[in-house]
């Protein structure tokens, strides 16, 4: 039997829509579906008992964002493997289906899916690691250029897959759609609760992955809506992770540097914090060098400047907390 677990946090139209999409398409899986609420206030058990009476519901009380969710989900499930499905997601033919039962007669501990935009285009669905998560540098202004270019006069690998064709094996596989048998979870532990959304899906991947292989099935399909629930939740019209000027874009640097710290040590957090504060000087010279050498409109403004310094000097403030290792809920929320 396959567990599915939903995280809703105020996205009750939205959890609605895919469980219709699931259930429509999932065809003779025997399913589980868990549906674990963040004290969304949104009435989401009322629309479930009125339209999906078999679906089980947890109230986690408080905004436990990602992980905890997830993890609440996986203790009470009763499936051997486990779905862990954004809200944002609409299942398309027999995807979950399909998936399952190719996980469960493979040797691979994992999978995830192809997943695409509403207009078919394809979303980045499975990852790689790069060395000491440095992959993560690649959103910040002007630096993430420069990286870019070096990467390709290097002709460093891709950390991801930007359209997955047949099976492909990945290193870290996206949470918005995420299949893993029950056996690795044993293995390799739960989802690291410190995060509070994430990069835990990666961290957690990490972990997995000494246990066995994952894959990206890109034949299969599902439409994520991307970033919807989080959009709202942090204020963000952004989807994506490379807006760094809000609160979405603070949990992200914080989540990434925790991921950093856990999966690659001291050594490489203390890089990622050190870049991230150069990264303001030169954000501040790169938009007065456009002004007034090139006579053109800056590709960022003093507001994006004022924004991301605050997110940065945040990033710093919890800099002891991540050389102390110890356990802290990195939660902006």
């Amino acid at each position: 039997m396959l567990s599915v677990i939903i995280v809703n946090y105020k996205t009750a139209s939205l959890v609605t829509q895919c469980l219709r999409s699931l259930y429509r398409h999932t065809g003779s899986t025997k399913l589980e579906v868990i549906v674990v609420d963040n004290d969304s206030g949104d009435g989401i058990n009322a629309l479930l008992e009125a339209g999906f009476p078999a679906v089980r519901f947890i109230q986690m009380g408080y905004n436990s964002g990602f992980a905890r969710a997830n993890n609440a989900g996986i203790r009470q499930s009763l499936g051997d493997t486990v779905l862990l499905l954004n809200s944002d997601t609409i299942i398309e033919s027999n995807a979950i289906g399909e998936a399952y039962e190719r996980l469960v007669a493979s040797a691979m501990i994992a999978c995830g899916v192809q997943l695409r935009n509403t207009d078919g285009s394809p979303q980045i669905s499975g990852n790689y690691f790069m060395k000491g998560g440095m992959n993560h540098l690649l959103p910040l202004p002007y630096i993430g250029k420069f990286l870019k270019f070096v990467a390709g006069l290097l002709n460093v690998k891709k950390p991801n897959v930007p359209e997955a064709e047949g099976t492909v094996i990945v290193d870290w596989v996206n949470g918005a759609f995420l299949m893993v048998k029950k056996a690795a979870i044993e293995k390799a532990g739960l989802l690291d609760e410190d995060f509070f959304l994430y990069a835990e899906e990666a961290e957690w991947c990490y972990r997995l992955g000494k246990a066995g292989q994952l894959c990206i099935y890109g034949d299969l399909h599902v439409v994520h809506l991307q970033g919807e629930s989080a959009n709202e939740a942090f204020g963000s019209g952004s989807k994506g992770y490379a807006n760094l000027f809000d609160r979405k874009g603070l949990q992200i640097m914080l989540s990434n540097g925790l991921r950093i710290r856990k999966q690659y040590g001291r050594k490489w957090i203390l890089i990622y914090v050190l870049v991230h504060i150069i990264a303001v000087p030169l954000l501040f010279t790169g938009i007065l060098l456009s002004g007034l050498l090139f006579w053109r409109r800056p590709a960022y403004t003093f507001g994006q400047l004022s924004a991301f310094s605050k997110n940065v000097f945040q990033l710093v403030r919890h800099l002891p907390f991540f050389m102390s290792g110890k356990p802290h809920f990195y939660k902006v929320l």
